[in-house]
Parts: C-alpha cells; structure tokens; sequence
C-alpha cells in the first residue's frame, strides 16, 4: 500500500492534463445518468478498498469544518465551540476553520478516527466521488487523485466507461 501511496502524485501527475480535458468536457455535456454511474463506480470501488489500510487523506491534508462540525465536535468533547476552534483550528486563506496541523489530530495509530461518528461533513463525503452533480466539482476531484488512491480509480474507471 506505502509503495501505491508515493507514486500516487506522480501518477496523477501524469493524468493531470488529461484529466482536465476529460472533466472539461464532462461539465459541458454531462451525460444524463452521470450521477448514478459515479454511485455504481464509487461503491464498486469501495468494495475493494478499505480505508484504514491508506487513510493517506487524513495523513496529508486537513477538512474544512463548517460551524455545525465545531459545534457537534465541541459538544463530543464537552468544550465550548471557541474552546475547540482554540485547540484545534485555525482559520486559513480562504477565512475557512480547518486543522492546525496534518496529520490530522485525531487520527489514531491504527488509522482509526477517534471521533469517527462526529467528524466533519467534508470527512463524511471524502472523496467526494459519489456525490450528486458529481461533473460540478471537478476542480476538487483533480486535487482528490493525488491524495486518494480509491478516487484516482474512479476517475480511470470513469473515463474507461464513458469513452
């Protein structure tokens, strides 16, 4: 798996350019049930990939958390929202709350989240492959390849099934 993980941004490197071609293209004319082939090629994925053998997302990059993530997580810990946002947070460029630090502070050793049944919305939807109006959010998905392998698979299969 460590050895798939450090080829990974060369590898989505490499696809970048076609990539973006093919997502250009798929924001202009998305094809109608678009939404349910990504669902089929997202679950069909999942099915084979476990996330606690990677969990290279919450090892290399950082959620934002939406005001209902502070307040439910703060809660989880019994702190007040700023007493979160004081340990935790940081607000970035954007003027966005997301983790002071990678690897994520509440990933465990065993890639285990210990606060897996509170954790932020972007964590819930990460990759974001199965989402509606999938072809909406490409830019995000570009970025995703890199980061996650089970997403950079989807992205071939996808290209492979509506070539």
């Amino acid at each position: 798996m460590q050895d798939d993980l450090d080829q990974l941004p060369e590898k989505a490197a490499q696809k970048k350019n076609e990539n973006k071609k093919f997502f250009s293209k798929l924001k202009k004319r998305p094809p109608k049930k678009l939404d349910y082939i990504m669902q089929e090629l997202h679950e069909a994925e999942f099915e084979r990939t476990d996330c606690l053998e990677c969990a290279n997302c919450c090892k290399t990059t950082g959620p934002l958390f939406t005001q209902n993530d502070i307040e439910r997580i703060a809660k989880h810990f019994r702190m007040k929202p700023s007493g979160f946002i004081e340990t935790y947070l940081r607000v970035d460029e954007e003027g966005d709350h997301v983790l002071q630090e990678v690897p994520c502070a509440f990933l465990g050793a065993d890639n285990y989240c210990s606060i897996y049944d509170v954790r932020p919305k972007a964590c819930r939807e990460f990759p974001h492959t199965d989402r509606k109006k999938f072809h909406q959010i490409s830019h995000l998905t570009l970025k995703n390849v890199a980061i996650c392998p089970a997403a950079y698979n989807i992205v071939e299969a996808m290209k492979e099934r509506l070539a």
